[in-house]
C-alpha cells in the first residue's frame, strides 16, 4: 500500500513539498485507487488530501535574533543613560527639598508623606517638576 505516487502528484498540484501533504487515514482506499491527476484534484476538493500549514519562526525567536544583531558602538546614538547614580542624585535632591518644605511648614505632614511616596515611585523628574506638581495640586500652604 504505497501512496508515494499519489503523494507526489498531490504535492505538485497543491504547490507544496511532499512532507506537507496530509492524507485522511479514513479515505486511504479511495486515495490508493486514485491514479490520475484528476482523481487527486477531486480528493483535494473533497478534503481527503490537504496541505499542512507551513511552520514559521515564532515572534519571540525572531526578536531574540534581531536583538543580537547590529548593537555595536557604531550603531548607538546618544549617551549611555544615567543608571543608578542619576537616580540617587535626583531622589536625594527631591527628598531634601520635601524635608525643607515640611520643616518650614509650607506643606503638612500628610502631604509630605504622600509626596515622599510619589517621589519613591519615580513620579518626579526633578525638583522643579516636584514644585510644579505642588503648585498644580495646590498642596502648599498660603502664607
Amino acid at each position: 500500500m504505497s501512496l508515494r505516487t499519489q503523494r507526489r502528484m498531490a504535492a505538485e498540484i497543491l504547490g507544496v513539498g511532499i512532507d506537507r501533504v496530509w492524507m485522511n487515514p479514513d479515505d486511504i482506499e479511495r486515495i490508493e485507487s486514485a491514479i490520475t491527476r484528476e482523481d487527486i484534484r477531486r480528493l483535494i476538493h473533497e478534503g481527503s488530501i490537504k496541505a499542512i500549514q507551513k511552520k514559521g519562526i515564532s515572534g519571540a525567536r525572531r526578536r531574540g535574533r534581531l536583538a543580537r544583531r547590529r548593537r555595536g558602538p557604531g550603531s548607538r546614538k546618544g549617551g549611555r543613560g544615567g543608571g543608578k547614580g542619576e537616580w540617587v542624585n535626583r531622589i536625594r535632591a527631591i527628598r531634601r527639598h520635601l524635608k525643607s518644605m515640611r520643616d518650614s511648614r509650607r506643606i503638612t505632614k500628610s502631604v509630605y508623606r504622600r509626596l515622599m511616596l510619589l517621589a519613591k515611585g519615580g513620579s518626579f523628574r526633578s525638583v522643579s517638576h516636584l514644585k510644579e506638581y505642588i503648585e498644580a495640586h495646590k498642596l502648599a500652604k498660603r502664607r
